[in-house]
């Protein structure tokens, strides 16, 4: 599967490392012309980014079309049972997120949870299980099903709550629940928000933002918490003369394959394709030389330390 995103000859080697604290002040950048011309050139310039007319992700006042595409390279795939169950392998990962919050039973205790991007449930079912009084799963794609099938199965139906849509368009229940919004007229009636949104080179999948806006309209500003709060990014540059070799070959066996079905195309069916050569050229440039790829390194790789 090909993936558009940028890769550089020299790789860029991460380490995440997840502090479970109390949230500080994660601001948006307040020099809001530098950002709208950001945004207007990603807007113009990039036919099919990732991003809503506005330079936003899609699903921030995204229009149908642009919420189409993002479902159709992203969130598509968070439906099926195969990939969250890959996630769930990952024992490194499960075993951080379960220490977090079924050792901490005091921290949630009677308390009001959010789970963004719930997937099949599991972050949701461990808050029940460690106290919280209520606890509001949010899940953008039909895994939400699921998710409500696993609180069933599990008895805690009467605690956990399956909200499928996307966290910036949802709202919650307040008065149905019987919830107390930390000041009269507000929506901050969240305690702890916990969320596995880290992707590859920690911001891959684009959710921090849809994090940051659930934060500040949801979490009780003077109390709330956020499981995990703090990321630390550390990086290096490094070196693989053999991924390059790789990249180069598999480039010029792209044009090579090219060059075959233009003469078929033309000596057979009397078609003349040469004319797209260039533009197909300029796409597996894209794809192989100048897109990222994932690799793992030998620590012989770095070129200074992180």
């Amino acid at each position: 599967m090909r993936f558009c995103h940028s890769r550089l000859l020299f790789h860029i080697l991460l380490i995440s490392e997840l502090l479970i604290k109390q949230i500080n002040s994660f601001p948006i950048p307040s020099d809001q012309t530098s950002q709208q011309n950001i945004k207007e050139n990603m807007a113009e310039s990039c036919q099919f980014a990732n991003v809503s007319e506005e330079g936003e992700i899609p699903s921030f006042k995204g229009s149908d079309k642009a919420k189409a595409t993002d479902f159709a390279n992203y969130f598509c795939s968070y439906a099926q049972l195969y990939h969250q169950k890959q996630m769930l392998a990952d024992h490194n990962r499960m075993a951080a997120y379960h220490a977090a919050i079924m050792g901490n039973p005091d921290v949630f205790k009677d308390k009001v949870v959010m789970d963004i991007g719930t997937g099949s449930g599991i972050l949701a079912a461990w808050a029940a299980q460690a106290g919280a009084r209520k606890v509001y799963a949010v899940e953008y794609t039909d895994m939400a099903k699921h998710a409500e099938s696993v609180m069933q199965a599990n008895g805690l139906s009467d605690i956990v709550t399956v909200i499928q849509g996307a966290v910036e368009d949802i709202e919650l229940p307040v008065e149905l629940d019987g919830l107390e919004p930390e000041e009269p007229g507000s929506t901050r009636v969240v305690d702890i928000i916990i969320s596995e949104w880290m992707g590859y080179f920690l911001l891959r999948e684009s959710m921090l933002d849809s994090l940051i806006r659930a934060r500040d309209k949801f979490l009780k500003q003077k109390t709330g918490l956020m499981f995990p709060s703090h990321t630390t990014m550390f990086v290096a540059p490094v070196y693989d003369e053999e991924e390059r070799k790789i990249s180069l070959r598999e480039y010029s066996g792209a044009m090579s394959d090219w060059s075959e079905f233009a003469d078929t195309t033309k000596s057979v069916y009397g078609v003349d394709m040469t004319v797209l050569e260039k533009d197909f050229e300029k796409e597996q440039k894209e794809y192989y030389l100048l897109s990222s790829r994932w690799s793992e390194l030998k620590e012989s790789s770095l070129l200074a330390e992180p």
